[in-house]
């Protein structure tokens, strides 16, 4: 009834404004967005544009076609509550972080709630189970999952291949928008043996301004020697909002000679950890600031992007160059920077390094010593690395702290991490973990025990060690006091190490569904259908990734 197939506009999605459709407005009032299609964020992009909801939850949402309910989600992370809905022009709608569903997608939720005996679900749907026709309210907004305020997460996916698309397009109509991008800042990145700045074989971070009629200018003199890369700081605005948004094309050209092109209109999540690879991953783990690079690593596989030689530049003429950056939006509004640079003849020194060894982006590459194995399969490094280790001892710990690197690398996917346990006396083996250690806190990685060993994966490189976690989770009792008169039991849920993994709340041996929000609150909302008057029993137990278990017995009356 659904069978999907592409639209034909998507012949031509690869150019600014490529869309000619008008989409509905899926909430009640005008549209204004907290964040857009393909914005920098830790690890990946965003996935679609995030409509405000006048700053609080429960309004109306609707579909924007005709379609049917494809998938429901259900999460205290990520997209909170979801729902998917697929339309026969071949595209998939996605409406996160909502409130509730409507009863008869509600009514569906609970019963495979209840049928599976868990509260977290994610639910695939055929087109006859419930249809939806455009404009008809299907949910209402809110603040679940990994949300940092009321708002609706709004995708436009194809459906044959799950790959995300900038709405933008398609909404163009009903947003106001003609401020241009702005410029924060360039950062000079000369290669490493091959290329110089200033002086100076590391990287130089130049200032932007702006004069009296608002235009960038740089006004830093810049000389350079050999091969060198730029990346840009910059953000884009809209009417009548204060928030900032990813600039959606970046071009980086000399006279009418394009050197670079970033223009994000369209990826798969597969390709989304490549970010790591666009960004200056070194300055944002610093900074927490994201400069993308004007030049492409060698295992980068983001398909929008293009480039002359990788938009490494070759400076070996002693002139100045005039290189120009152009911002553009999805409403066509612009802004150029024009920056001189003077090739000056110099030596370039050799690279210096007190490397292990050196990992290349092109093939798999293993590490070993006392008390670890490091294996990283081909595809997992953007670039070659010149790869430094090394450990040190600490008084009473199950294992050496392991310093893979002298700074953060991403990685695309999984390398697999191996460490010795030196004082292997914990019987329940399931205990150990690897532990990844940023600052102060420790982040558990967890892994598999074998034969004195344990085994994980990690997805960049950094600092680990094991760990042990022997301690139960902790359920604390939310209001007990107010249970009865509201009708509602809720507990805090904690654990100091591994994390919650599971959790199933009886009452009278019977399962009774608890939701559980971002904070980790479980509540559970008696119903006298399901509960009658009387005694009961209520039995929680809980269990963290360590197979740790707690359990707590109330005695209630209502």
């Amino acid at each position: 009834m659904y069978k999907p197939y592409l639209i034909l506009l998507m012949a031509c999605c690869t150019t600014l404004g490529w869309s000619q459709e008008k989409w509905k407005n899926p909430l009640e009032f005008p549209l204004y967005l907290a964040g857009n299609f393909g914005e920098l964020r830790a690890n990946h992009f965003h996935s679609g544009i995030d409509m405000k909801t006048q700053g609080v939850t429960g309004k109306a949402v609707h579909a924007v076609q005709d379609g049917y309910v494809s998938r429901l989600s259900v999460s205290p992370w990520g997209y909170g509550n979801a729902l998917y809905l697929s339309h026969p022009d071949g595209t998939t709608t996605v409406y996160g972080h909502l409130d509730h569903f409507i009863p008869k997608i509600a009514d569906y939720i609970h019963q495979q709630q209840y049928k599976l005996e868990r509260f977290q679900v994610d639910l695939t749907l055929t087109p006859d189970q419930i249809p939806v026709k455009e404009g008809e309210i299907v949910a209402y907004s809110g603040n679940t999952g990994s949300s940092g305020g009321p708002h609706v997460h709004f995708e436009i996916r194809d459906t044959e291949t799950e790959e995300v698309m900038d709405p933008l397009p398609y909404y163009k109509h009903l947003i106001k928008d003609n401020k241009p991008p702005k410029f924060a800042g360039i950062l000079i990145c000369p290669q490493p043996g091959s290329g110089i700045a200033n002086g100076k074989t590391g990287k130089t971070e130049v200032k932007v301004t702006y004069d009296a009629k608002q235009h960038p200018v740089i006004n830093a003199q810049i000389t350079a020697w050999g091969k060198i890369g730029f990346a840009v700081k910059a953000n884009d605005y809209m009417n009548e909002t204060g928030n900032v948004y990813g600039v959606r094309r970046i071009r980086l050209s000399e006279g009418d000679e394009t050197l670079f092109l970033s223009d994000l209109d369209r990826f798969a999540f597969s390709e989304t950890r490549y970010l790591n690879s666009l960004i200056d991953y070194s300055y944002w783990n610093k900074h927490r600031s994201f400069y993308t690079k004007c030049y492409i690593d060698p295992g980068n596989r983001l398909r929008f992007l293009s480039a002359k030689n990788r938009g490494i530049i070759d400076i070996q003429e002693e002139k100045t160059y005039t290189f120009t950056f152009t911002l553009t939006d999805d409403f066509g509004n612009q802004t150029q920077l024009n920056m001189k640079v003077v090739g000056k003849k110099q030596d370039i020194p050799e690279t210096k390094t007190a490397a292990s060894e050196v990992f290349h982006w092109h093939c798999s590459n293993q590490f070993g010593a006392k008390g670890i194995r490091l294996f990283i399969p081909k595809g997992n490094l953007y670039t070659d690395l010149n790869f430094v280790y090394r450990a040190k001892e600490e008084a009473g710990r199950l294992a050496d702290i392991h310093i893979l690197h002298n700074e953060p690398v991403p990685l695309h996917q999984n390398a697999k991490l191996s460490l010795r346990i030196l004082r292997d006396t914990i019987a329940d083996k399931k205990q150990y973990g690897i532990v990844q250690w940023k600052g102060k806190r420790g982040a558990w990685i967890g892994g598999t025990y074998r034969n004195g060993w344990i085994d994980g994966n990690i997805r960049e490189l950094g600092t680990y060690t094991i760990a042990a976690d022997t301690q139960a989770p902790g359920i604390k009792p939310v209001q007990p006091a107010q249970w009865s008169k509201q009708r509602t039991i809720r507990f805090q849920l904690t654990d100091n190490l591994s994390g919650v993994n599971t959790y199933k709340g009886t009452i009278d041996g019977k399962f009774v569904l608890f939701s559980m929000n971002n904070r980790s609150v479980i509540s559970c909302q008696l119903n006298k259908e399901q509960v009658k008057p009387g005694k009961h029993q209520l039995h929680l137990v809980v269990t963290d990734a360590c197979g740790n278990t707690s359990e707590y017995n109330y005695s209630f009356a209502w």
